[in-house]
Parts: structure tokens; sequence; C-alpha cells
């Protein structure tokens, strides 16, 4: 049975673990610290501000009365919570800003966006029994917060949901504060979300193309502004990606993955709830979310490291909050009902018949997706090609170059490209660790430095997009009974040979911290690898087409 409670046992469930992070000794300097790392192990030499956003669902359980909850006016909770506030407002640098992955880092909507929502939400609950002196230092932090943030990104954050959180922090901290000199603020930050949403297709860039998760994290953020501010354009934006992330949810309870430019599989579930009433299509995405938590197979917070397993918490007890009954016929998911589209220019193709259910992202090589809808199986899960070059240097296939040739029709959908070198996964020495301290410690009294070093950092580690001398192309043919998958790899380069090429999988390629979780259908996920002879064959001729075919 589908309840309202699935979504305050989950967060519910992991309030001990928040509670662990925290220093909740009220005569350490670190009293309020949620960053269990830095204040206990001693294996962080920072304190992370993004751990303090778990500040929201403290002060959430305090204030409210969730099923089976123990936390309900509980003064000693209360006091952890205002020690959590008044040490974000600690840390803060002097230019209104937060570091998250390294010192003096001065992140913009991350690690500062996010942490400002939070703790500006936190502080509204329970700001009357605040003491007068915690109280003044968060209202100060929160204004130079929200300050900052209004100058917009210079990181080279191409990131939708950032801008989106942009305006929900000013948005949240002008409405909690009643600072109506953020307004022009806000609106030149809501203009500039408006540059990352492509309103024909309804989705918001994330680097270079869609994310279903950070796509719901959108329309999470947007409605929270919804509720105060009911303007039509927000309205009209949730609406259109509401639409959109309909696709990405699955038969089998999953949502998002290697479809999109960044791969999450996380699902914001509060705006959905938020707008139930509005927009009959969120009503269904909803009930889908809560039977995926019931399942285990929406990614739920316990599976989730403790960086963000402090964002999840209090979304799910906003949701649980803000849930109302479901009432009527459901409106059918796309994978429910008979259709075909395409989202021209995110390069993103889905179709149902019969009992199969294909979603394809073939901007991104043609990464993909099988369900048999009947059985809420997932029979493939295709990653696209990763392989070895003979000098030992790593390819794929798994990139979305607006270079690619795509081609989609109702019975093909093919993308011809070229493949790309992996991102060199790279990782910290003592010596580089020292080396790059150093540098943050003689550049960090500078915004201006701190955000160029980020804007590298990411290039280096996100965006690289070097070509390999080898063509591939990728067709998904649609017969009455079966798909069949048929790839071409073509060798351009005469001193070039390819040792290994593995097909399908779970690969996750790109640099996001907030991925990689684990979800069952990874049990039976396999990949096929070339045999020796078919990589003989692409070494002599040049030239190899294999095909797979899945049975419908």
């Amino acid at each position: 049975m589908i309840s309202s409670e699935i979504y305050a046992n989950a967060a519910l469930d992991q309030i001990p673990r928040l509670l662990g992070s925290l220093d909740r000794n009220r005569f350490s300097s670190t009293y309020g610290c949620f960053h269990r790392d830095y204040w206990l192990e001693k294996t962080s030499d920072f304190p992370d501000a993004v751990r303090q956003f778990a500040v929201h669902a403290l002060a959430l359980v305090y204030k409210y009365d969730f099923p089976n909850s123990k936390y309900q006016g509980n003064t000693n909770l209360l006091n952890w919570t205002i020690a959590a506030l008044d040490y974000w407002a600690g840390i803060q640098h002097k230019d209104g800003s937060f570091d998250e992955f390294y010192p003096y880092e001065r992140g913009w909507v991350g690690p500062t966006g996010f942490t400002t929502y939070a703790c500006a939400e936190a502080f509204n609950l329970i700001r009357e029994e605040m003491p007068s002196d915690v109280e003044k230092r968060v209202r100060r932090a929160l204004i130079k917060a929200a300050f900052f943030i209004g100058k917009g990104e210079s990181e080279e954050d191409h990131l939708g949901n950032h801008h989106a959180m942009a305006c929900l922090a000013v948005h949240t901290v002008m409405r909690v504060l009643g600072r109506d000199d953020l307004e022009a603020i806000y609106s030149k930050l809501w203009d500039k979300f408006l540059t990352y949403y492509h309103a024909e297709e309804g989705w918001c860039r994330e680097y270079d193309g869609p994310d279903p998760g950070y796509l719901s994290a959108v329309v999470s953020f947007l409605a929270k502004i919804y509720v105060h501010d009911p303007r039509p354009e927000i309205f009209e934006v949730i609406s259109g990606a509401v639409e959109t992330c309909s696709y990405f949810v699955y038969p089998n309870g999953s949502y998002g993955g290697i479809i999109g430019s960044r791969n999450t599989i996380h699902l914001y579930t509060h705006g959905f709830e938020i707008v139930s009433s509005e927009i009959k299509l969120a009503q269904s995405i909803a009930v889908k979310a809560i039977s995926g938590i019931a399942q285990g197979n929406l990614v739920p917070p316990s599976s989730m490291s403790d960086r963000y397993l402090v964002y999840r918490v209090p979304e799910y007890l906003q949701s649980y909050l803000d849930y109302s009954p479901k009432s009527g016929k459901l409106l059918a998911l796309p994978y429910e009902r008979e259709h075909a589209k395409f989202f021209k220019k995110a390069g993103i193709a889905s179709c149902r018949t019969g009992d199969q259910y294909t979603i394809a992202n073939m901007a991104k090589g043609g990464t993909f997706k099988i369900f048999n809808v009947a059985l809420n199986e997932c029979l493939l899960n295709d990653s696209g090609a990763i392989g070895i070059l003979s000098n030992g240097k790593k390819f794929t296939t798994q990139w979305i170059d607006q270079s690619f040739k795509l081609s989609v029709d109702a019975n093909e959908w093919s993308v011809k490209g070229t493949a790309k070198y992996l991102p060199n996964p790279k990782t910290f020495t003592p010596f580089k660790g020292l080396i790059f301290r150093l540098i943050m410690v003689a550049a960090g009294w500078s915004p201006m430095l701190s955000h160029f070093v980020k804007g590298r950092i990411r290039k280096m580690i996100i965006l690289n997009e070097s070509d390999v001398p080898l063509n591939f192309s990728r067709s998904i043919l649609f017969e009455k009974s079966q798909i069949t998958i048929r790839d071409t790899f073509t060798l351009n380069r005469k001193s070039i040979s390819v040792t290994n090429i593995s097909l399908g999988g779970e690969y996750h390629l790109r640099y996001v911290p907030q991925s990689r979780y684990f979800q069952p259908h990874e049990l039976a996920n396999h990949g096929i690898e070339l045999s020796p002879g078919e990589l003989n064959k692409l070494n002599s001729e040049r030239t190899i087409s294999v095909e797979r075919e899945i049975k419908i």
C-alpha cells in the first residue's frame, strides 16, 4: 500500500546517523559541526560546510510530529540545532562564501547556496527559541551569503540546478528575514537561470545536456519558491520539467542513471508532492517514487554518503509534510503508454511498444535502457563502449559531443562519432596534496583566484573532450519481436590498435560526486567483451561490426 509514512520512515531512520556526525559536546571548539571526519576522525583539515545542511532535518523533526518520532520538542535536539546554525555562521568567509571540497574554495551555490537555503529554513523554524546573540550571528551570515550568491557564478558552474538553488536560497532569505532589498538580486538570478532552461523540451543544462536527477532537483527547488510566490512563469518551468522527468521514471521503480549527462539516480520528491494538486503527472511520479523507495529500487538515504545524505533526509521529511492523498485515476507515465518521443535538442529518444520500454541518450554515444514493462524488469542497461588502446590509454563512446551525427525514426535510432579518451581519474598523493594546499593558501585570499582555480579543476576532471583516432557508430533497430543493437568501430590511424573493448554494463565515467550509488539491478547487469578473434579482425581489417539481439 502506498503511504506517505514511507517518506517519513526513510528519513527518520537516518536521524541517528546525522546526530552521530554532529559534535554534540558544548565544551568543544567544534560544537555544532556535522563534519565528523574533521572534528573527530581528523582525516580532514577543514570543515566541509555542506554537512551543515543537516541542520534543516534536525529543525524539522524538532518542530513537527512525524510518525513514531521521539524528537519533537526535545530540548537537547533544539540546543544541537542552534549550535549547528551558529557553527555554520562561524565558518563563513568574509565575502559570505563557504568551503566544501577544499580550504578556500569559496564555492558559489555548492556549498554557499545550498547551506544558505537549509540554514534559513532551519532558522525560521526555531528562531523564537534561539538566544539573541546566536540569532544575530546567523541572521548576519544569511544576509552576507545571499549577497555573495547574488553576485553570480564565476567558477564555470554550468549547472542548471545550481542556478535554480541560487534563486531558492536568495528567495528564502528574502522571505524569512523580510529583506525587500534582495528582490532585484533574486530577479537577476531568475533571469540567469532561464538561460539554462530549454523551454521547448522542458529540461535544464547540466554541463552539456539534461540530467534527470538534477532536473528533479530543479522541480523541487522551484516548487519551494512557488509555494510562497505563485507566479505563472515559475509554474510554467515546473510543469515542463515534470513532463520531461516522467520519461526517466522506470517500470522497476528506478530513475535516471546513465541516460543523463551526470549519471545521477536520485529523485527529489518534494516538488512533485507540492504541485501534485495542479499537475496530474506529478501525482503519478510521486506515487511511483514512494513505491520505488519502499522496494529499495530508488536509491534510499541509507545508501548515500554522509555528504549527500544531508540533502535527502529533509527532502523526504518535507515530502511527508506536504503529501496529499492521490485521488482518481492517475495519468499514465510514459512507460505505461504507447508512444514515440524524441527530445531533439537533448538527443534523447524514448518509446513504448508492446511490453518494451526503451530510452536512450543518442547524443551520449547511444547509452540506453530496455525494460520489460509486464515484468517490471530491466532487460539491458548499456553504458556504451569502453576500451583500451595498445598504448594503454582508455577510451569510451559514452560522451556528449555536439558533433555526433544522430538519426531517430520509428524503426531505428543511430549515432555516429569519434570516441573520446577517458578523463584521467586523478588522485592525490601526499606531495600533490601538499602542493595543492599551498596553492590554495596562497591564492585563497582572493575570491577571483579561488574561482579561477575551481574552473580549471572542473575542466581537467569533468569536461575533457580529447578525440581518439577511432570512429564508432551505434544503431538500435526495433523489430517485431526483438531489438537489435549494432556497434561498428573503425580505426583511422595505422599506428593505433585495440587490446580490449567492452559493450554495455554499468560504467559511470564522468566525475560526479552525487552518483554511482548501488542499485539492485546492477547484480544482474552484465556487459560483453569482444573476443580475441574479433579484436584481431578490428586491428587487421581496421573495422568491425558487432550485433546483439534482445527478445521482447
